[in-house]
């Protein structure tokens, strides 16, 4: 009997907020038409180096033959600020890549000297005396795959290294 009791209650609470709910096309259209009220009332002013008098007691009105020039200006600047900006994140990309790569092999390497300090023995090291049992064979097994992997990563890096210096990139992003 409860049980039913709540079915019946769940589902009316879920009828009546769908019938009261407002659809989010109407919330975006009520939105849109503030916003477009909002827009004309008040456009904002961009105010560039080249709009400053050179003289600061001067006439603060810029002529006419001014304002074509520092239109033409301010639209080049504005392009070369866009293509310095591609530039960085370019950089940004390429340097967050050879970090991550230096960071792998920094793991591996950790990895490494991990397993080398759990299979030593008491005597001195596994290398010139070869694995005492088989958990010591395992794990220099498991050193040469990790030693591979990380060779491997070192060939991949030097490749990145290389196809950055041969982007043009600076030495601070390919060496990081």
């Amino acid at each position: 009997m409860k049980r039913m009791f709540l079915k019946i209650s769940a589902i009316a609470l879920l009828m009546n907020l769908a019938a009261y709910g407002q659809s989010l096309g109407d919330i975006a259209r009520e939105n849109r038409e503030k916003n477009t009220d909002d827009a004309s009332a008040a456009l904002p002013k961009v105010i560039t180096n080249a709009d400053l008098p050179k003289d600061p007691d001067a006439n603060q009105e810029p002529s006419e033959a001014q304002t074509g020039a520092s239109a033409s200006s301010t639209a080049a600047d504005h392009r070369s600020a866009q293509q310095r900006l591609a530039e960085q994140r370019v950089a940004d990309q390429w340097k967050r890549q050879i970090l991550a790569k230096k960071n792998k092999m920094a793991a591996l390497q950790a990895r490494i000297d991990q397993l080398n300090a759990s299979i030593r023995s008491a005597g001195g090291s596994v290398q010139y005396e070869g694995p005492s049992n088989r958990y010591q064979a395992r794990q220099l097994r498991r050193v040469a795959q990790i030693q591979l992997q990380l060779d491997e990563q070192k060939m991949k890096l030097d490749q990145m290294q290389e196809a950055a210096r041969h982007a043009g990139m600076h030495t601070a992003v390919y060496d990081p």
